[in-house]
C-alpha cells in the first residue's frame, strides 16, 4: 500500500463535507493507495502527471508517485471550480 499525502486544499475541503460524503471520498482514496490502476482515472490535459478520479458528486485530482499518492485537489464534479483552483495554484 502506498502512503497518502493530502494537500492543504484537499484536507480543508474534506473537513467541510458532510460525514457521508467525506467517508465516500476517503474510501476511494484508500482504494487508490492499495492499487492506483484499480479505479478508472484519466490524465489531466496540460497538467501531467496529474490524474482525475470520480467519487460520487466529487472529483479527486492526484499524482501517483513511487511510494505515495499525492491528493492535490478535491471538488464538485458538476462545476469548473476544481479546475479554476488548479489554475490558481499554478501546479503544472
Amino acid at each position: 500500500m502506498r502512503k497518502i499525502s493530502l494537500s492543504k486544499h484537499a484536507a480543508s475541503f474534506l473537513k467541510q463535507l458532510p460525514a457521508k460524503h467525506a467517508r465516500q471520498i476517503a474510501e476511494k482514496i484508500h482504494l487508490l493507495a492499495e492499487d492506483p490502476d484499480r479505479l478508472p482515472s484519466e490524465a489531466l490535459k496540460g497538467y501531467a502527471p496529474m490524474r482525475r478520479l470520480r467519487a460520487g458528486e466529487y472529483r479527486i485530482v492526484f499524482i501517483v508517485g513511487e511510494g505515495a499518492i499525492q491528493i492535490r485537489l478535491i471538488g464538485k464534479r458538476n462545476d469548473d471550480e476544481i479546475y479554476k483552483a488548479l489554475e490558481r495554484t499554478g501546479k503544472k
